[in-house]
């Protein structure tokens, strides 16, 4: 890791934006192959977006099926890996590949500068031949209004603030969102407050023998499927709960029963569809993360969806630029630990690529392009 300074600031072949595994993936395939590159972290120690999960948090598949390319995460075939631990895995992977990690520089703008592009940080600004956006979701949650929400008297936090159930020992809490965050966070509270968990649709539950490695499984038959050029099968499994530990034991002493979402909030709680009034003193909303582009802004890629029309990673309107990690969009299981190794080489060597092509272009009459 390296701290920022005035000086560190200057011309890359590439400059990456994101210090999660996306950025760490992206990186490992940078460092062999010759380009100069830096990748730029606004956190202030490792880990990306783990480091802000609950405590509690286990990886939904067992260590083997939770590593970034090149090394393993300790642990095997059979056990489901900690926050922590993926904290410790990620700190290592840094050091172990010496990645020229600058930390904490906060990006505020990438911007279109003559034959490259500008990466304006508080620490200066870095000259790139092509830039990976790397900056995942949790920076950008995503926070529905609710009718009479003013009204409440109550906490509302999302659950990328969420940490654990001492901070709502024994008070009564509404968690929102029928996926595997909001199930998770009903488990976790399950034992020390009580918990009414609403959803807009009923959650729909794994049986308990898949986890993350079948996920990763059905992301890479998609894969297949497009990279032969024939239709993708629709995802069967993707977006329903997985029965890790927790959920499964929460679900055993029956905490895991989900209510049709309340209509309102009151002045002391919600208000639900059959009329009843219940007294909360907070409400978390397990209700999911955007993609973090405002960085991007200045390039006017970002689309009315909040997504950027790419090809594989490379945008279509800068084809300077790549994203790594966001989702299927750019990639099959690419917001994986697992999944993402597979975007960032293929990203990497289209960036290879196209920067060699440029230097061919470039080039005067009778000379080599530099590769």
């Amino acid at each position: 890791m390296i701290a920022p300074t005035d000086d560190l600031a200057g011309d890359r072949d590439v400059v990456v934006v994101g210090g999660g595994q996306s950025a760490l993936a992206v990186g490992y395939y940078l460092r062999r192959t010759g380009l100069s590159y830096a990748i730029l972290d606004d956190g202030t120690a490792p880990g990306g977006a783990w480091q802000h999960t609950w405590t509690s948090l286990r990886l939904f598949s067992p260590a083997q099926w939770s590593s970034l390319p090149g090394r393993l995460m300790p642990g095997g075939t059979s056990y489901y890996p900690t926050r922590d631990e993926a904290l410790t895995y990620l700190a290592d992977y840094e050091t172990r590949y010496a990645l020229p990690i600058v930390r904490p520089v906060r990006v505020s703008r990438v911007e279109r500068a003559g034959a490259g592009l500008r990466v304006v940080t508080d620490a200066g600004a870095w000259m790139a031949r092509a830039v990976v956006s790397a900056t995942g979701t949790w920076s950008a949650p995503n926070v529905p209004r609710f009718t009479e929400q003013h009204r409440f008297a109550g906490r509302i936090i999302h659950s990328g603030h969420y940490e654990s159930p001492a901070e709502f020992d024994a008070r009564r809490v509404v968690v929102v969102g029928g996926g595997n965050s909001g199930a998770q966070i009903v488990a976790d509270l399950a034992g020390s407050a009580m918990v009414t968990w609403a959803t807009r649709h009923p959650p729909t539950f794994l049986p308990d023998e898949i986890d993350g490695r079948y996920l990763f499984g059905e992301a890479s038959a998609r894969y297949r499927a497009m990279t032969d050029g024939v239709a993708p099968p629709p995802p069967r499994l993707l977006g329903n709960i997985v029965m890790v530990d927790s959920v499964r034991r929460a679900r055993e002493r029956g905490a895991l029963n989900a209510m049709p979402m309340f209509t309102s909030f009151t002045d002391d709680g919600v208000l639900w569809p059959d009329g009843r009034r219940t007294q909360e003193g907070a409400v978390i909303l397990a209700t999911g993360f955007r993609p973090a582009l405002d960085h991007l802004a200045p390039l006017d890629v970002v689309a009315p969806n909040g997504r950027i029309d790419v090809r594989g990673t490379r945008s279509l309107r800068e084809p300077r630029l790549w994203l790594v990690g966001y989702g299927e969009w750019t990639g099959y299981a690419s917001a994986t630990l697992i999944g993402v190794g597979r975007t960032a080489r293929a990203t990497v060597e289209e960036i290879v690529g196209a920067l060699d092509e440029g230097d061919k272009k470039h080039s005067a009459p009778g000379e080599c392009g530099s590769g």
